[in-house]
């Protein structure tokens, strides 16, 4: 199982969230602010088993919208998780 964590920005988050719980994903959202202009983003945090996480990035990538010059749209990490637990 891996760990998706993506921060995009607050315009990028509605249809990405919607697109991947469509898909089945369960999804985490977390708003948080920062960088220039403290302007909005929001976290998503994405469990997801080893053989799917390709696929769930590709569905992100697909709902970015295009970037403009030198602008990001997206930072993502994938995490190893080494235990899961849930109560």
């Amino acid at each position: 199982m891996k760990m998706i964590i993506m921060i995009v920005k607050d315009s990028d988050a509605d249809t990405l969230t919607q697109s991947l719980t469509s898909a089945e994903y369960r999804v985490t959202r977390v708003a948080s602010t920062g960088g220039f202009l403290r302007s909005g983003f929001v976290t998503l945090l994405l469990g997801v088993d080893d053989d799917r996480v390709d696929s769930a990035i590709e569905l992100m990538r697909g709902n970015l919208k295009p970037s403009t010059g030198n602008e990001k749209r997206a930072t993502l990490f994938v995490i190893p998780v080494e235990r899961l637990e849930q109560g």
